[in-house]
């Protein structure tokens, strides 16, 4: 921990932050949309939850080409989502909970509505042509470079009006912004001001450590066979990030008195400077979302699956804990709107959903972090059975499958990976009762309702002490009072077991140690680990095992003890 920042110096530490995907949330109106009248009107829920930040998927005035995630106006919201007058009301009546919104900032690029890019397109002399990337096709009339878009095929699209191409790294209508530009920079700390003023809480960054390009942009490895480059290694963590990220801090954050909340979503980010962005002492962010731990299960390219391999997720976790153990901060998460549902990719979702999904909590929460629940994963949530493309709204998959389609590709190859990672799974509306559509709304969902929320809701875990919902209460106030498992140090456990995940967070004198099977079989261990004042914190099962260094564990059983 840096010597400047003591344990009680900033909120997010003991605080547990709750991802809202608003499309999925909560209609009020009808349209099959979730609203911000819908967050306003769960705030009661999430009080009693207990998490202590909401963190908005992007509400934004938007074409809605990526579900938001293209904004044409950072200053106002989509009238799909409601008004700022609502978004008003919600940072208010939160407050009143002690519940802190942050907003969803995605800076690395606009929609192609946005009027920053309407002028930039407009003119090679425009004021704004800077703001946005632009090169002209090579001698030969090929593209600027090789690059491939994360939502496949080219990075770089043609303009007809000015002869020149833009640079996307994403969809076609989302062109990235120039961050090399001063001007365009200044536009955007003066945004994050105006939101703070608001009385936002702080920001999630979208994919912010794409912000700063390798200097000319030169082609990409490309493998044999394949038509496009690999320009990944050429936009993450680029030569000017760590000054652009510590211009924002001094721009927008440190002449405020508030202690305000960052978190940099950065692909590809490793743990060494990930360390030094998180170290408070180099004023950049408070923490990233790396995504190392959320890719052992994938091989060549996203929608290639690979066995689960507990034994690779505990190197991951584990190594991460140790790098950022002492001047940098943990983010904790399994879910996001990106991820599919973590009960069905790394749980048991049929006979042990309920077992398993409280061990998946349990895990993560007690490692040392600000840990991120994704709407529905307090409920053990899990991925939609999809049968159809038709069914997929996600333009990743949708853009994917074409591919495959143009190339004469194997379709029901395609499917699988769909059904294990598409970003859809975690886009069915969240599931509030047993009723039609799941009490999410009166008109037809946008996407369709999981059908087992006949039997996975929140009516009926709010009601029962002994559910999902309930546990993961008692893991979130746990968090707000018990130091060592906010501020421990960590140490794992049984690196070479493939079966038991194990470790201990200690804090002077006191301590806790968690052991989970992470099996559909019971086992025993004997744990070289031998103390006789343990009491049970937290378990899975109706009766606890007192603690015993034969250890016994049963079907996706975790306890928690404390010394």
């Amino acid at each position: 921990m840096a010597e400047n920042q003591p344990e009680n110096a900033v909120w997010w530490k003991t605080s547990t932050v709750y991802q809202i995907y608003p499309r999925s949330f909560a209609d009020t109106n009808g349209d099959g949309i979730g609203d911000v009248r819908g967050i306003i009107d769960r705030l009661g829920y999430l009080a009693h939850l207990g998490v202590d930040v909401l963190w908005l998927s992007p509400i934004y005035k938007s074409p809605q080409d990526d579900n938001g995630y293209d904004i044409s106006d950072y200053q106002d919201i989509d009238p799909l989502f409601g008004t700022l007058a609502d978004v008003d009301e919600l940072i208010t009546k939160a407050k009143e909970h002690n519940i802190r919104i942050i907003m969803d900032l995605v800076v690395n690029h606009s929609s192609d509505e946005h009027p920053w890019f309407v002028e930039s397109r407009s003119s090679k002399d425009n004021p704004k042509r800077d703001w946005y990337i632009w090169r002209p096709a090579r001698e030969d009339g090929s593209r600027p470079n090789n690059w491939s878009s994360f939502f496949s095929g080219s990075v770089w699209e043609w303009d007809e009006h000015t002869q020149e191409y833009f640079l996307h790294l994403f969809s076609k209508k989302q062109p990235d912004l120039n961050w090399e530009n001063p001007e365009l920079r200044r536009a955007v700390y003066d945004m994050m001001n105006w939101w703070l003023d608001r009385g936002v809480a702080g920001f999630r960054m979208d994919v912010i450590n794409l912000i700063s390009k390798v200097p000319g942009l030169p082609d990409g490895e490309q493998e044999p066979g394949h038509e496009f480059g690999n320009g990944f290694p050429l936009t993450a963590n680029g030569p000017r990030l760590t000054e652009f990220l510590q211009e924002m801090h001094r721009e927008v954050f440190a002449p405020r008195k508030e202690a305000f909340f960052t978190v940099g979503e950065c692909p590809g980010i490793r743990a060494e400077y990930a360390t030094e962005v998180t170290n408070p002492d180099n004023a950049m962010l408070d923490m990233v979302f790396q995504f190392e731990h959320v890719g052992i299960d994938q091989g060549n390219g996203k929608w290639d699956e690979l066995p689960f391999d507990l034994l690779k997720l505990k190197e991951s976790l584990g190594y991460w804990q140790t790098q950022l153990g002492e001047a940098g901060w943990n983010s904790l998460y399994w879910n996001n709107h990106d991820q599919p549902r973590i009960v069905s990719r790394w749980g048991n979702d049929t006979e042990y959903r309920e077992l398993s999904a409280k061990l998946l909590g349990t895990v993560l929460h007690f490692h040392r972090g600000t840990p991120y629940v994704y709407q529905g994963e307090e409920l053990g949530m899990t991925n939609f059975p999809f049968t159809d493309i038709n069914q997929f709204q996600d333009l990743e998959t949708l853009n994917h499958y074409r591919e495959v389609v143009a190339h004469g590709g194997d379709t029901a190859a395609a499917m699988n990976g769909f059904r294990k990672f598409g970003r859809d799974n975690a886009r069915t509306p969240m599931q509030w009762d047993g009723s039609v559509d799941a009490g999410f709304s009166k008109g037809t969902p946008w996407l369709a309702v999981n059908p087992n929320h006949e039997h996975i809701n929140a009516a009926q875990q709010v009601g029962d002490p002994r559910s999902v919902f309930h546990y993961y209460r008692r893991l979130i106030a746990l968090r707000k009072t018990d130091r060592v498992m906010a501020f421990g140090d960590f140490e794992m456990l049984l690196p070479s077991d493939s079966q038991v995940y194990a470790f201990t967070r200690t804090l002077g004198d006191e301590g806790l140690l968690v052991l989970a099977n992470w099996s559909n079989e019971a086992i025993e261990r004997t744990l070289e680990f031998a103390r006789a004042d343990m009491v049970t914190v937290m378990h899975n099962y109706e009766d606890a095992p007192a603690f015993d260094s034969a250890l016994s564990l049963r079907p996706w059983e975790v306890v928690v003890y404390r010394w």
